[in-house]
């Protein structure tokens, strides 16, 4: 295995054959050890070996089902840009990200750089829905929100990434 570091205090690089099962189990994350192993051209113990290293440095971070949201929450599925105001600086990124956390409605939140501060996917019944849990967010001084801009999603075109534990 290559244990070139990227940086001081990075883990060891991953070889081809760590990629290659990291690529498989993105797809395949209920897959047998002895059918991974045969993917990844290695015996069994050595490929469940690997898969537990990866494990224990985090670069896998768990296994997850594959859901359609639509069924299981079938309403509006929306992109959310936030801007915070720019006078409370860290404290109200603290209590934004707290209040989105606690929010069952956003699926996911990144800290972004440009504009705006915050990019959420989010799911909704209806606009309404969507209108009124925004307006009690607008009307929390603690938040400091300047702007949101709500994108609503038309279709899905792709999703390779599994939803991780």
């Amino acid at each position: 295995m290559d244990t070139k570091a990227n940086g001081p205090h990075s883990s060891p690089a991953l070889d081809r054959i760590d990629e290659a099962i990291i690529d498989v189990l993105r797809h395949q994350g209920r897959i047998t050890y002895e059918k991974l192993s045969s993917l990844v051209h290695l015996t069994p113990r050595p490929c469940l070996e690997r898969v537990r290293k990866l494990e224990r440095r985090g670069v896998i971070r768990g296994y997850g089902a594959i859901i359609d949201v639509q069924m299981v929450y079938p309403g509006l599925s929306l992109l959310v840009l936030v801007a915070l105001s720019n006078q409370r600086g860290r404290s109200a990124q603290k209590a934004f990200e707290a209040c989105v956390k606690a929010c069952p409605q956003v699926f996911e939140c990144q800290l972004i750089s440009g504009p705006f501060d915050y990019s959420l996917r989010m799911r909704c019944r209806d606009m309404e829905h969507y209108r009124v849990l925004t307006e009690s967010w607008l009307n929390n001084d603690e938040l400091h929100i300047d702007k949101l801009v709500a994108h609503p999603e038309l279709a899905e075109v792709k999703n390779t990434a599994p939803a991780l534990a």
